[in-house]
């Protein structure tokens, strides 16, 4: 049986920095790594909106990017 072994984690934010002439949303995402594997959704969550005051635009979404190796 496969089994899955968590390797990394990252933070992903997603701003809206503005609109184009369409009235689309311009989108600008910042990446942060080495985030703790064990960070909670919550603890998450609370760091993307002290981390998203010291940014411009609006904070759109937030990500949570994991990658594991896949082991036989």
């Amino acid at each position: 049986m496969a089994q899955a072994l968590l390797e990394g984690t990252k933070l992903r934010l997603v701003f809206q920095t503005g609109m184009d002439d369409e009235g689309n949303p311009i989108l600008n995402a910042k990446t942060f790594s080495n985030v703790k594997k064990e960070a909670s959704v919550d603890q998450l969550y609370q760091a993307a909106h002290a981390i998203s005051g010291l940014c411009n635009g609006r904070l759109n979404k937030v990500e949570r990017n994991d990658s594991s190796e896949i082991l036989a």
